[in-house]
């Protein structure tokens, strides 16, 4: 399975997104900041926009899933089990997996938004497309959450996941990075040898890298024990 885009060009009255690249499978960070042109490039991949020029090509990918960043534009039932229905899964086991199993009767709109996004993300993985593309994925969830999340995307196992998002905290392990800035994709390539070129990079990466320690991946773990090994 791998996703093309070659010479991907789109102007949206002032903002141009540009970029070239391939998406192998595996797990794909794409950084930047707030504005920079991420859900754009999601939408993009998705198929919900097209490009000026250029091209997307998908070779091998049979579905394809994007989690949009506000969980409540993915509602369509009045209650939470039906909810998770409505993706043609079982209920029991979705209100499970999203810490919920007491609130299938209520109207999805009455949880918090944490919980909704916990609701939509435990639908999309339990749905697993060949290419799942996640828009701010980590956004309204405290951090025992985030982790939970992390666990789901390393968890996955198959097919191309690409996550966009500023998140510069809790992040799982990822095979790639890549950056926007400015409407601008730039690969950066496979970790961990994209690590020190990554601008976007945490400070806890950053502090590692600056003390020579060279992390094998991204998470705050990674760089702990890169420290530790050059101290030992």
């Amino acid at each position: 399975m791998r996703v093309e885009l070659e010479d991907l060009l789109l102007s949206r009255g002032p903002f141009t997104l540009r970029g070239s690249g391939t998406f192998e499978e595996g797990v794909h960070l794409v950084s930047g900041a707030v504005g920079s042109g991420k859900s754009t490039l999601a939408l993009l991949l998705a198929g919900l926009l097209h490009p000026g020029s250029g091209a997307i090509r998908r070779q091998g990918v049979s579905s394809t899933l994007l989690l949009l960043q506000f969980p409540e534009y993915h509602v369509t039932s009045p209650t939470v089990a039906e909810e998770a229905g409505s993706w043609g899964l079982v209920p029991d086991d979705v209100l499970a997996r999203a810490d919920l199993a007491d609130r299938g009767d209520d109207d999805p709109f009455h949880l918090s938004r944490g919980e909704l996004k916990r609701l939509i993300l435990a639908c999309t993985f339990m749905r697993d497309p060949d290419l799942l593309m996640l828009d701010e994925p980590f956004s309204s969830l405290d951090c025992a959450a985030k982790q939970k999340a992390c666990r789901m995307i390393e968890e996955r196992g198959r097919g191309i996941t690409i996550i966009f998002s500023h998140e510069r905290a809790v992040l799982p392990r990822v095979d790639a990075i890549w950056e926007m800035e400015g409407g601008i994709l730039t690969a950066l390539g496979n970790v961990p040898g994209a690590i020190p070129r990554w601008r976007h990079a945490p400070p806890y990466l950053a502090y590692a890298l600056d003390r020579g320690a060279r992390p094998e991946n991204i998470r705050l773990e990674d760089a702990r024990e890169a420290i530790c090994r050059i101290q030992g």
